[in-house]
């Protein structure tokens, strides 16, 4: 066990999979000898060579394109999209052949990709460097969308997305990098993709979150626990095959639900949520759905960057607006 930030559970989960399958690569922009923009591969060139550890020029597209060539030859690559917003020259590619593939060849090709990109806000970059386009890549059938919260996850879900037969795509919280350490086993042990992970149990509301929401979940649950509201904290994990199941026994425990998100409101993941809960839910709940989200615009630079994403006040104002209707 060693007490590691996220980052180096990424970094960490990159060598495991790569000492144990020759067929795992890595390319990306500045992957190699600078390891990373956020030094997430850093020193796996020097261990497993250049040939496994590749620098690509500025083109994500053809970063893309490259993947989906090496992954129908055998290869197993990992990408590294230098901040989510750059990933809009790579969508021809992800979109109309990544994640068509298998569909396409009826199950004879198979595409197994992993897109990794930092998410989010928190570190006053500048424009399309704090993107959350979650719901963009969820809505693509054929793409499975991870994003972890804490370091034991991003090792394990990471694991399971390397080993995945499938395209997925892995959101790093970049707020979440280096904010805290965690005691991880560095034993290649894959966690479940496709479910939830309950963070805490309550019986009075429901709060699903994910990313680098949940640490200000947290600390909302923490601080109604003070006041007698038992919050149950489930935290998505993979937002594309959405668990509903998870979710909907939670809230039929506690009759209420809020979701919190960092990316815009409108047409977000937590609509999605929100919608399946009504249709499937709707005689559980003892009160309207709430969501506490990023506003409809572009993420702003420098310290406006806490006006918009979600503060603990917001979340825990919405659980009692929730808990008094």
């Amino acid at each position: 066990m060693a007490n590691i930030t996220m980052l180096e559970a990424i970094t960490r989960a990159h060598a495991w999979e790569m000492s144990h399958d020759p067929s795992v690569v890595v390319l990306g922009e500045d992957v190699g000898v600078n390891g990373g923009v956020f030094r997430a591969t850093a020193g796996l060139q020097e261990q497993f060579g250049k040939d496994r550890v590749q620098d690509t020029p500025l083109a994500e597209g053809m970063i893309a394109g490259m993947c989906i060539g090496m992954a129908t030859q055998g290869l197993r690559p990992i990408a590294e999209i230098q901040f989510m917003g750059f990933i809009y020259p790579a969508m021809d590619q992800i979109a109309n052949h990544m994640a068509r593939l298998r569909n396409r060849t009826r199950g004879r090709l198979s595409c197994p990709i992993v897109l990794r990109m930092p998410h989010g806000g928190g570190i006053h970059a500048p424009e399309h460097h704090s993107e959350c386009l979650e719901a963009m890549l969820a809505h693509h059938p054929g793409l499975r969308v991870i994003c972890p919260s804490s370091p034991a996850r991003a090792y394990g879900l990471l694991l399971a997305a390397i080993r995945n037969p499938d395209p997925v795509i892995f959101l790093e919280p970049v707020r979440l990098y280096r904010l805290a350490r965690q005691q991880v086993a560095d034993d290649g042990q894959a966690m479940r993709l496709d479910i939830c992970y309950k963070l805490r149990d309550g019986t009075d509301i429901t709060l699903v979150t994910w990313g680098a929401m949940t640490v200000e979940t947290l600390k909302a649950a923490q601080e109604l626990q003070n006041d007698g509201v038992s919050c149950e904290v489930i935290d998505l994990a993979t937002l594309s095959p959405i668990d509903h199941d998870s979710i909907l026994e939670s809230v039929a425990r506690t009759g209420r639900l809020v979701i919190i998100h960092e990316a815009p409101k409108n047409c977000g993941v937590g609509a999605e949520i929100a919608a399946t809960v009504a249709e499937k839910g709707l005689y559980d709940l003892h009160a309207p759905i709430r969501r506490v989200t990023g506003y409809d615009t572009i993420i702003p630079l420098s310290r406006l960057e806490y006006e918009y994403i979600p503060s603990v006040a917001r979340i825990t104002d919405a659980v009692r607006a929730t808990l008094a209707a």
